[in-house]
């Protein structure tokens, strides 16, 4: 079974960073800098590259200060439904 298309979405994630990054009015470079990544890496993120790593991702969310608000947007129990069936959350493995 081939994985779910997500191509679109990875390039609207790195619209909303190199948003970020402009809102803030920091430079590509800057940016790398404080995420410890290379400006290379930052420009596969901002172009939705899915070769680009988890922890990358997460730096370049840090250093714009908005890793905190997608933490608490997958948050399960942030929804009607997760909180729904919060009891699934004790469970080991899905099934």
């Amino acid at each position: 079974m081939a994985g779910y298309r997500i191509d679109r979405e990875l390039t609207e994630l790195g619209e909303h960073v190199r948003g970020w990054r402009m809102v803030l009015g920091l430079t590509a470079q800057q940016v790398a800098e404080r995420a410890g990544i290379t400006r290379d890496t930052l420009r596969k993120i901002e172009s939705g590259n899915a070769g680009v790593g988890f922890g990358n991702v997460a730096q370049v969310l840090r250093a714009l200060g908005v890793l905190g608000q997608v933490v608490e947007a997958v948050d399960p129990l942030g929804s009607d439904i997760g909180r729904l069936r919060a009891g699934n959350l004790a469970k080991k493995r899905a099934r």
